[in-house]
């Protein structure tokens, strides 16, 4: 019999396909060394009462308490790291004005290190105890600062992806904030890009650096050509926004004469280790260009509300076979919980399939075929943010890392309505998709390690 570091009992809740929940009902989940699951174990298997017999009782059996169960951990494909202060503000102006007003002055003010540990400190804590284990972030212009962002989520234990931005179009950037000039912004990210390889090290998680420029109209086509060279010579991760707004659409598409994503592809910017963020404008031809490619999209359904004038077509651009998850995009997206960004992914889906003008027939109102359900928005959180990144994350499965949430349904102030100790399993995993809050959230494991506790 195997030795493990750790042994779980419990029921789990993961993806099984985009559109199918797998039940683990009182399950053994077996974790070795490496923080992965070696070995899952069902009641009636032949080794279930042995490994009891084993690891009961021992400081590393642990079994959840009635009402308790494993979620996986959640995966963020989109979050702005320094904007968490400034969430929950300026969500009601235009998104170019917003940048300028409020966004880019906010994260000028990383140059300064001691802020910038404040913030990200909080940040990271934060997303863990909202039940996200891995991030993809987007730090600011400057090295040190992004560097630092990166030590953070080795120390706190989450996995993290983290980007210096590259900003280095003088026009279109303020003079306050950003690159230099080319050259810098480029040796900036290389010089990146080897400090978080060396940092990733010793971070058992995975830290990982990857390539950023902020969005086409933040960068010089020589900006674009060395960062695509620079991914390709590292292998590293890519992230930037992509057609997101009409301004931003229509900028690229009367500087190139191309949409966005032929753009980036050109720059070498679509790989299958790229995310590219909201997608909302994207036609069937860049759909076909993302899955030929491998390229993620990183739904971002909150921040879309606001500043993206329109509602992506998720059930169709999974249709075509283009990876998608989910991101919060703190702080264009107010919440930085991933249940709150599931719940809303559902209901756009709704108002893209029904329409909401009133003043149409209903057979007019809406694009037909384009709701998703709860299940479906579940797997973008989870499984389907895992595979966007390549990485063996987002499902409770073997050979997958122990990235867990442990819900609690039962809690004195907060109970969920469940009042028969039978009810069906799909539909608590329903009700806790809805109704879930921080609270409920009693512990988080990243890797096979306790990142955090109630």
């Amino acid at each position: 019999m195997s030795e493990y570091t750790h042994l779980f009992l419990g029921t789990a809740f993961t993806s099984k396909s985009p559109q199918e929940i797998h039940i683990l009902k009182d399950h053994l989940f077996c974790i070795n060394v490496d923080g992965m699951i070696a070995n899952i174990v069902a009641p009636e298997d032949a080794d279930y009462q042995p490994l009891l017999a084993v690891y009961q009782g021992k400081d590393n059996f642990h079994q959840l308490a009635d009402g308790q169960y494993f979620l996986p951990g959640f995966v963020d494909l989109h979050v702005h790291a320094p904007q968490w202060a400034q969430s929950g503000t300026a969500l009601d102006i235009p998104l170019y004005d917003w940048l300028n007003t409020y966004t880019f002055p906010l994260e000028s003010k990383f140059a300064d290190l001691e802020f910038a540990k404040k913030v990200y400190d909080d940040v990271v804590s934060t997303l863990l105890a909202n039940g996200t284990t891995t991030a993809l972030y987007f730090a600011t212009v400057h090295k040190e600062a992004s560097v630092l962002l990166a030590q953070i989520c080795a120390d706190k234990g989450q996995r993290g992806l983290v980007g210096k931005v590259v900003m280095d179009d003088a026009e279109q950037n303020p003079e306050f904030y950003r690159d230099a000039d080319t050259q810098s912004a480029l040796a900036d990210t290389e010089d990146f890009i080897l400090a978080v390889k060396e940092l990733a090290k010793s971070a058992k998680q995975g830290i990982y650096p990857v390539v950023t420029p902020r969005f086409i109209p933040s960068c010089t086509d020589d900006a674009l050509q060395g960062l695509g060279e620079l991914a390709a010579k590292y292998d590293t991760h890519i992230q930037s926004h992509c057609s997101e707004s009409d301004w931003a659409h229509g900028y690229v598409k009367d500087r190139f004469n191309k949409n966005d994503a032929y753009a980036l592809n050109d720059f070498g910017l679509l790989s299958d280790k790229s995310v590219m963020a909201h997608c909302n404008f994207l036609d069937d031809q860049d759909a076909d260009l993302f899955a030929k490619t491998g390229t993620a999209v990183a739904h971002c359904p909150i921040s879309n509300a606001y500043f993206a004038n329109s509602v992506i077509p998720v059930a169709h651009l999974h249709d075509k076979g283009v990876e998608i998850g989910l991101g919060s995009d703190i702080s264009g997206g107010f919440s930085p919980s991933l249940f709150d960004n599931i719940r809303q992914a559902v209901m756009s889906s709704r108002m893209l399939e029904d329409g909401v003008n009133p003043a149409l027939p209903a057979g007019e109102r809406g694009l037909p075929n384009s709701r998703i359900t709860v299940n479906q928005a579940f797997y973008l959180a989870t499984a389907g943010g895992g595979e966007s990144l390549s990485l063996p994350i987002g499902r409770i499965g073997e050979n997958y890392a122990w990235d867990v949430q442990i819900i609690d349904t039962k809690l004195p102030a907060a109970k969920l309505p469940i009042y028969d100790e039978n009810e069906d399993l799909n539909d608590i995993f329903q009700k806790i998709m809805y109704l879930v809050s921080p609270e409920h959230i009693r512990e988080v494991w990243v890797q096979g390690d306790k990142v955090h506790s109630r």
